[in-house]
């Protein structure tokens, strides 16, 4: 079954519903020029009340492997995402001190399935659409064919203008591991609709994978 990642989670309500709904892992953004900032303590607030069968995440923007060690152990996280330009050896270092890094890629015209070799210590890819000025959370989707061959460097995480209209059609065509959704399941930025969260993961969870 594919599995589901409901990112920019800013309160505990929004937290517990998506847990609630099946969701398997929550993002915290911990870029503070991001709509969806929380503080690592708030966090760490709601990763203590969330079933232990969630995976907490932490998304960071071009951060200091130090500085994303010391906000993950304050926050509780259980993997890391990287949304910037990091480098291999980043992601080497933080997994060697036992985090599961998941490195996101922006699917642009530059963009080649072969450079996530580099990155052959992440856990997972997370693949998004490219917007200038943005690391995600913009709405925007890409030709999702372009991100199947990514499959046989790792597991694929699907993210970028996905909805419940599009979320099926979305994994029939990458055939990712998991889907990340943001914008397509808020009500305004930070602010989840209970509504279109709970029906996005029934969609998602309904389509078999191969």
């Amino acid at each position: 079954m594919i599995r589901v990642k409901i990112c920019g989670i800013t309160t505990l309500d929004d937290a517990l519903v998506a847990a609630a709904a099946g969701a398997d892992a929550v993002g915290f953004n911990f870029c503070p020029e991001s709509p969806r900032y929380l503080e690592p303590a708030r966090a760490a607030e709601i990763v203590a009340l969330l079933s232990p069968f969630v995976t907490p995440v932490g998304v960071f923007v071009n951060e200091a492997p130090l500085r994303i060690e010391r906000i993950a152990r304050a926050a509780r996280v259980r993997a890391v995402q990287l949304h910037g330009d990091e480098e291999p050896a980043e992601v080497e270092a933080l997994t060697s001190k036992g985090h599961k890094v998941v490195k996101a890629f922006r699917m642009g015209r530059r963009f080649r399935a072969a450079e996530l070799k580099n990155y052959s210590s992440a856990a997972a890819f997370l693949l998004d659409s490219e917007v200038k000025g943005k690391r995600g959370g913009t709405g925007k989707s890409f030709d999702w064919r372009k991100a199947r061959p990514a499959n046989r460097h790792g597991r694929i995480l699907l993210a970028g203008g996905l909805t419940v209209e599009n979320v099926a059609e979305a994994i029939q065509q990458a055939q990712p591991y998991g889907v990340d959704v943001c914008s397509g399941v808020e009500s305004q930025p930070g602010v989840k609709d209970h509504a279109l969260l709970r029906a996005f993961i029934r969609a998602a969870k309904s389509v078999a994978v191969a």
